[in-house]
């Protein structure tokens, strides 16, 4: 069984009863942004906020990342082109992560966000790319000049 055919499935174990949407969007959450951020989620949340956690972990990963049509890759090219579309810049970090982490390779990443640029704006498409240079310098995927170059001498420039 693949990987993608395996996050819709409702797993049985001999120990229990077939995996439920929000047991299945939990632990798809946690394989694509990492345990920690989704621990971190939890505890901002607070006893306030616990049941939208629990709404997102089970409506958006559970329902829709759960599904098998697309690879958790593909899955990611689109959340990467959607959230950027919409300037949630802190989600846009958390997904350029995971879409590393789902196997998305720089070309990929780059074609994406030069879609992204076309059809949601030149601003959306500077962002997008100066965000993703980030994470990939965090991860260890590109080092940043120390020196502005002529193009990126001023924040923000992009014609």
């Amino acid at each position: 069984m693949t990987e993608s055919s395996q996050d819709n499935s409702t797993r049985s174990t001999a120990e229990g009863p077939p995996e439920s949407a929000a047991e299945r969007g939990l632990r798809i959450r946690k394989a694509v942004v990492g345990e920690e951020y989704v621990a971190r989620a939890y505890d901002r949340a607070g006893e306030f906020g616990r049941d939208f956690q629990d709404l997102v972990s089970e409506y958006c990963w559970g329902s829709s990342w759960g599904r098998t049509a697309l690879s958790r890759r593909d899955k990611s090219l689109l959340n990467l082109a959607i959230i950027g579309t919409l300037g949630r810049s802190d989600e846009f970090r958390l997904h350029v992560a995971g879409a590393l982490r789902n196997g998305v390779t720089d070309e990929e990443l780059q074609d994406t966000l030069i879609h992204l640029a076309v059809y949601a704006g030149i601003p959306a498409g500077v962002e997008a790319f100066r965000i993703a240079g980030e994470v990939r310098a965090q991860h260890g995927q590109e080092t940043h000049p120390t020196s502005a170059s002529p193009s990126t001498q001023f924040e923000g420039e992009h014609a």
